[in-house]
């Protein structure tokens, strides 16, 4: 009688150890907003409305007074929301979330309890590395939301300020051109019979995309610079037509500039903004046109930019005006408000839903990604090699 054969290996015949499902229990978040207290910045992250859904869903929402005020948001609009009020900072603070506009100051650090869970903004650039030890000192979670991705890959908040600031670039300089700002008097747009207005915009990227956007609304002439082919296909196909593209060739750009009434830079770069516009250029340019640095928040790419604040949001040079202000979405704070509301909430409501941010974490990649610190631990490799610190992955952490 012949020996019948198994289908299966020796080994696949072994125990093998049962993948359990982790059980998701939703969880009640006690979520605390202070009032921002960063130069200038008037923005809240979390509109009342979005605090009111949060509430509905069995959270718990306290409210530095004030916060909102910058935003023309009252306290009296978020108590009816359901969020609970107290002029008391140091009990916001201590609230096991806490949810930020500007990341915190050292003292606001020192108000913050062990092991809790931030999230804000980390803008790496201004960032010293005392403020990662006083972070890791607490064993505090922290995320930034300018580091979460989406399901696409895109990263959300970038994306969202980039269009305020995109559009916001045209709406400052149609201001900076009229009389009433002691321009040169020029409306920007097109008038039948007269000349249209001539914007050039440097760089193709989201900020250049809602500039370009906007220019054209309202029927000036656009000429868009940009050293990658892919983005200036990309801008056409998104914007559905053909415009005046070119790469940074300097002729063809010098050519533009002594041509234009508006320039924008709105090119990044990865530790610092390219100089692609040198003091020659604006000194071809004509008297009275005006220079829009977007680019400031990374050194600038227009050779005579100096940061400039809300307050003195311009200065000549070379007969050019030239708005250099780093923080331009905090200018239509009630709008960048909402905005960085509709990015927050649902990943707050995600947060509860999976019983806290460690199983979110499990669950969501691009929420990972925003995650730079796990219980004072270092866990983004870029923050480590600029400030020279130790880290580890996070998903030798959370797994």
């Amino acid at each position: 009688m012949s020996k019948s054969r198994s289908p299966f290996t020796k080994a696949q015949l072994l125990p093998q150890e049962e993948t359990l499902e982790i059980l998701k229990q939703k969880g009640d978040l006690f979520i605390g907003i202070p009032k921002e207290t960063a130069f200038q910045e008037k923005r809240v992250c979390l509109a009342p409305d979005a605090v009111s859904a949060l509430i509905s869903n069995g959270h718990r929402v306290l409210l530095e007074s004030g916060a909102g005020i910058g935003a023309s948001f009252t306290d009296s609009d978020y108590s009816e929301a359901g969020a609970e009020i107290t002029k008391d900072t140091a009990k916001v603070f201590s609230c096991p979330m806490i949810l930020k506009v500007e990341p915190p100051s050292m003292d606001e650090i020192k108000l913050i309890n062990p092991q809790a869970i931030l999230i804000s903004a980390l803008q790496l650039k201004t960032q010293s590395k005392a403020y990662f030890e006083a972070l890791a000192a607490k064993r505090i979670t922290a995320l930034a939301f300018e580091f979460i991705r989406d399901e696409d890959g895109s990263y959300p908040a970038v994306r969202q300020l980039s269009e305020i600031a995109g559009t916001a670039s045209i709406l400052i300089a149609a201001e900076l051109l009229s009389n009433v700002n002691n321009g040169n008097g020029l409306m920007l747009g097109n008038i039948s019979g007269v000349p249209p207005t001539e914007v050039v915009i440097i760089g193709a990227g989201t900020v250049g995309e809602f500039a370009t956007r906007s220019a054209i609304g309202i029927g000036a002439n656009v000429r868009v610079f940009d050293n990658s082919i892919t983005k200036l296909r990309r801008l056409q196909a998104n914007l559905g037509r053909t415009i005046y593209t070119s790469t940074m060739q300097p002729k063809n750009l010098l050519k533009a500039l002594k041509r234009c009434d508006v320039a924008i830079g709105a090119v990044r770069g990865k530790n610092r903004a390219p100089i692609l516009v040198n003091e020659y250029m604006i000194e071809s340019m004509k008297p009275g046109s005006v220079v829009i640095d977007v680019s400031i928040d990374m050194g600038g790419c227009f050779e005579t930019s100096e940061i400039t604040t809300h307050k003195h949001p311009t200065f000549e040079k070379h007969g050019v005006i030239h708005y250099c202000v780093p923080n331009i979405p905090a200018r239509y704070s009630k709008t960048a408000s909402v905005s960085i509301s509709n990015i927050f909430t649902p990943y707050l409501l995600e947060i509860g839903e999976h019983g806290g941010l460690e199983n979110a974490l499990r669950f969501d990649r691009g929420l990972k990604n925003g995650l730079y610190f796990y219980h004072g631990i270092l866990t983004n490799k870029s923050v480590a090699n600029w400030f020279d610190l130790d880290y580890r992955d996070a998903n030798l952490l959370i797994f």
